[in-house]
């Protein structure tokens, strides 16, 4: 398959697919498949043979794609882990809907070290160096993205604290002051002046997939662990091994795995997980309401003096 960055100028699907894979070839089908809560997605079949994964939504939503797909790139980027082929993304305005267009992945049987590989992998990738993706700054991303279908703010900076508190705390506990009383918001705000005395400055910043829960890993036609649907920025590599066990943990092998390539400093990453943790259960309460209440505030208040 051939696989190209189209930095998002088709006007459809169909476009798309003729400049992909040859004049000739026409969509003969269109099935809808599992994708998620934010968008509709489609399993293309070509004249050519060849399948397409395409994600659609509204028009207004279009940057939801652009940012999807610099996001996919970045990791592609790295050349440590499985990332789907990129095909294009644009506005088709004649149906009324943005798209982004992928490499169809069908998986195979999982190869007998799934989870030792995919430890390696994303090892790998956090400790990959040389790659730029912002003028200055160790930390963020050259521009904003989603985490959800909410913003996630990048700017640079040159401090992990500073970037955590500034871009990713603040924001979300700002959208979500009408769920907290008063007494959450003081310890929220010591919580924010006293974060050096329960993050880290990491050794060195780390491409992050930004959203690795289980639902965001699949197995590809190599048997391998492939990721799909990041929030993509540079930031200290345990803000991702905690989201892998937000919503369940993944294997223990895979983290022993991992840490053989990228050491786990055990004991200091689960006092500090509960803070990456917050983050997105902030954002799940700003998304989908009082559900993910007291689980934000049961951190808040652990760490709130």
């Amino acid at each position: 398959m051939k696989k190209q960055i189209s930095g998002g100028n088709y006007y459809s699907v169909e476009e798309l697919a003729k400049d992909v894979f040859g004049d000739s070839v026409y969509i003969t089908n269109i099935t809808g498949v599992q994708g998620g809560d934010i968008n509709d997605a489609h399993r293309v079949s070509l004249s050519s043979g060849d399948l397409i994964f395409v994600k659609t939504n509204s028009i207004s939503n279009a940057d939801f794609f652009l940012k999807e797909l610099n996001g996919l790139a970045a990791l592609q980027s790295t050349g440590k882990i499985g990332v789907p082929g990129i095909l294009g993304t644009g506005i088709d305005t004649r149906r009324g809907y943005s798209f982004l267009a992928l490499e169809y992945i069908e998986g195979s049987a999982r190869v007998n070290t799934y989870w030792e590989t995919f430890g390696h992998q994303l090892a790998e990738m956090h400790r990959t160096e040389g790659a730029s993706f912002f003028k200055s700054g160790n930390y963020g991303f050259m521009e904003d993205n989603y985490i959800g279908s909410s913003v996630q703010k990048n700017q640079p900076m040159e401090k992990w604290i500073d970037f955590y508190r500034e871009c990713r705390l603040l924001p979300q506990i700002s959208m979500a002051e009408r769920y907290l009383d008063v007494s959450v918001r003081k310890k929220v705000e010591y919580l924010l002046e006293h974060l050096d005395s329960y993050l880290r400055e990491p050794e060195f910043p780390s491409l992050l997939h930004g959203d690795l829960w289980g639902g965001n890993m699949l197995t590809g036609p190599d048997g391998k662990a492939w990721i799909i649907d990041p929030a993509v920025y540079v930031g200290d590599f345990e803000a991702d091994l905690a989201m892998t066990q937000l919503f369940g943990s993944l294997p223990k092998r895979f983290y022993d795995a991992y840490s053989e390539i990228n050491s786990i400093d055990k004991h200091g990453y689960f006092e500090r997980k509960k803070l990456y943790d917050l983050y997105h259960l902030l954002n799940h309460l700003n998304l989908f309401g009082e559900m993910y209440l007291r689980s934000v505030v049961e951190i808040i208040e652990e760490y709130g003096g």
